[in-house]
C-alpha cells in the first residue's frame, strides 16, 4: 500500500523515518510505503488541494492508495486560516470534497508540539533550564505555538545555536520513544493510528 502525505514543507519531512521505525513494530507484514509530498511551506486551500489530491491519487506511475493532509493549525499566516484541529479538518473535507481516498489531519498548534514532550532532550541540547510551556503540548496556542518556544530556548541557552528545524527535530527524535509524544499529543495518535487503520493494523487506544 502507498500512502501518500501531504505535509506543509520540509520539516514535516524529517518525521518520516522515527515515524517508519515506529510503525514498523505495529505494523510487522504490513507497512506501508508512506510517501512525504512537501508543499511550499503550507497545505494548498480551496481547489488546488484537491487537484493536487486528484492527482497524486490518479498517478499513472504510482498512484496512491490514500493520501493524507497534514497541516499545522498556526500557519504562520494573518490572518488565522484555521481555528482548531476540527475546523481545519472540516474545510480540507469541504475543499477536496467527494474524494473517499481522502483523510485530512492536523498538528495542533504546529508540527513542533509533537517535539514538547521530549523537554528535558530540548533543554540538554539548547543548554537551558528552562521549564515546559505547560503539561500538553497541544494547548501551546496562536499566541507563542510550539516552534516560537523552541526557537527562544534555543536563544537563550547555551548552546549558541539558533533553531533550525531541519537540523534539530531529528536530534531531538534521535533515539527517543515515539510513544510518548503519541499518548501526549491527541491529534498525533489520531494521524498515526488513521495509517495503521488503512494498513490493517491494530489501532492505538
Amino acid at each position: 500500500m502507498r500512502i501518500a502525505i501531504i505535509v506543509e514543507g520540509k520539516t514535516e519531512k524529517v518525521f518520516k523515518p522515527f515515524l517508519n521505525q515506529f510503525l514498523k513494530t505495529r505494523l510487522a507484514g504490513r507497512m506501508p510505503k508512506l510517501d512525504f509530498v512537501p508543499q511550499d511551506g503550507r497545505i494548498p486551500t480551496g481547489d488546488k488541494l484537491y487537484r493536487v489530491v486528484t492527482n497524486l491519487l490518479n498517478d499513472r506511475r504510482s498512484p496512491a492508495d490514500a493520501v493524507i493532509g497534514l497541516t499545522d493549525i498556526y500557519t504562520g499566516f494573518q490572518p488565522h486560516e484555521f481555528q482548531d484541529a476540527n475546523d481545519a479538518k472540516h474545510k480540507m473535507k469541504q475543499w477536496v470534497g467527494d474524494v473517499a481516498k481522502f483523510y485530512p489531519h492536523a498538528a495542533l498548534y504546529d508540527f513542533e508540539a509533537w517535539l514538547l514532550p521530549y523537554w528535558s532532550k530540548i533543554q540538554k541540547l539548547a543548554g537551558s533550564n528552562r521549564t515546559p510551556p505547560g503539561n500538553n503540548p497541544e494547548e501551546v496556542n496562536h499566541n507563542n505555538p510550539p516552534a516560537c518556544r523552541l526557537k527562544e530556548i534555543y536563544r537563550v541557552g547555551t548552546c549558541r545555536n539558533s533553531y533550525v528545524k531541519t537540523r534539530d527535530a531529528p536530534r531531538i527524535l534521535q533515539g527517543e520513544d515515539l510513544s510518548v509524544a503519541i499518548e501526549a499529543c491527541r491529534e498525533l495518535k489520531d494521524f498515526v493510528n488513521r495509517i495503521i487503520e488503512l494498513s490493517g493494523g491494530e489501532q492505538i487506544y
